[in-house]
């Protein structure tokens, strides 16, 4: 009963803010829905795709990506899981959410000749910090944003298969392979962009390879990725002269910076030297780099984290507030920042999902389609959507 009351009440909900939406994001979405029959209004989904016209009526429905936005602007940074869904479900749904509104809300009234302001998505361990990451990301890139895209902050702290001493620089060791990793991830979701900036300055790579002044950003990210072992410089040149086109009088970009995982980037890294003594996040090529990029020294675009425990190696599993997760000197680096909280689902976000998956056929057992099969994985999920993603995933 309380389903049905709570079912009743979204569609009642729904229904007003369609019959009142007379937006210009939606006046296209109107005139199809005169031409053509109605389909039935489902109350866990919204019909209003672009993410530039979400607000607080479309909390705790789903909205659909196309296919070829999940291609370009994500060929990496989705949760495992979240991937394994979208081939299951064939169709990738993200949650509108208060998070991720309060941010796209922030960056629309932006003085973007200012500073870049930094904001921070910060919770407890599965509330869905990546997933509003990614929705204020689709923002950008629907705006027709420069995306630069760093999904886990932490894989470069760790894990690394080849570490090289760097050519220009003999304090610091390079990471080839993630590095021309990153870059066939920065082509492909920015593209469009590669053919119309042109660099600032001069690189050398060896005595008869070079980059010259003026040259497309395209042919940059080009040398990193078939010159592997001049990758993570390249890198470093790319990230450089977007700090330092973007916001400028002759630049028609705005620029992006999203970094999942951003408190890896002051951690311990578990990356060792010949010696096997451990190797300094500072020492790291790409880790150094994109720490400069994190400050506000640059203008025209914006800087969007999350916090991390999953990654966060020798930190308490407790831990998830930003001085706890940052440290004295991850904190001092990003302060000032807007810390933005993504907690548990509310009863509507946890309803939306619950019926979301049983439209398609996720919840399989015939108890959990019962309201007391539904009270028991809210008593044991707690409405974290990670774990009642868990839970659920073998019913």
């Amino acid at each position: 009963m309380a389903l049905q009351r709570l079912s009743f009440r979204l569609r009642q909900t729904v229904t007003h803010v369609r019959s009142l939406h007379t937006s210009s994001c939606g006046q296209q979405q109107a005139a199809e829905a005169v031409e053509s029959e109605p389909e039935p209004l489902s109350v866990f989904r919204t019909r209003e795709n672009d993410p530039a016209c979400h607000s607080e009526q479309h909390m705790g429905q789903y909205y659909t990506l196309p296919s070829t936005h999940i291609r370009t602007l994500f060929p990496h940074g989705l949760p495992g899981r979240y991937q394994q869904q979208l081939k299951t479900f064939n169709e990738a749904c993200m949650m509108v959410r208060k998070p991720s509104l309060e941010v796209i809300s922030y960056l629309k009234k932006t003085d973007f000749s200012k500073p870049s302001l930094r904001y921070l998505f910060y919770g407890l361990n599965g509330t869905g910090k990546t997933m509003s990451l990614c929705h204020t990301v689709h923002y950008c890139y629907t705006q027709g944003w420069l995306v630069l895209h760093v999904p886990d902050a932490h894989i470069w702290m760790k894990n690394c298969k080849e570490l090289m001493p760097s050519s220009y620089n003999d304090t610091r060791f390079d990471q080839p392979l993630q590095a021309s990793e990153w870059l066939r991830n920065f082509r492909i979701t920015n593209e469009p962009f590669l053919s119309k900036i042109k660099t600032k300055q001069r690189y050398v790579w060896t005595k008869r390879e070079s980059t010259e002044e003026g040259s497309l950003l395209g042919q940059l990210v080009d040398q990193g990725i078939s010159r592997v072992k001049s990758s993570s410089d390249v890198v470093g040149a790319v990230l450089k002269e977007l700090r330092l086109q973007s916001g400028q009088p002759e630049s028609d970009f705005r620029l992006a910076v999203a970094v999942d995982g951003v408190n890896g980037l002051w951690g311990r890294s578990t990356i060792k030297k010949k010696d096997k003594s451990p190797v300094e996040s500072d020492e790291l090529t790409l880790v150094y780099n994109l720490k400069k990029l994190l400050t506000k020294d640059w203008t025209g675009g914006a800087i969007i984290t999350t916090l991390s425990q999953t990654g966060s190696l020798y930190t308490s599993k407790f831990d998830y507030l930003p001085q706890e997760l940052l440290g004295e000197r991850g904190f001092d680096s990003m302060d000032p920042f807007l810390p933005v909280s993504v907690p548990n689902y509310s009863e509507k976000e946890f309803e939306s999902c619950y019926l979301y998956w049983m439209d398609r056929q996720w919840l399989q057992h015939p108890q959990s389609r019962t309201e007391e099969g539904k009270k028991e994985i809210i008593f044991l999920c707690n409405r974290n959507p990670s774990m009642m993603d868990r839970i659920c995933a073998s019913l």
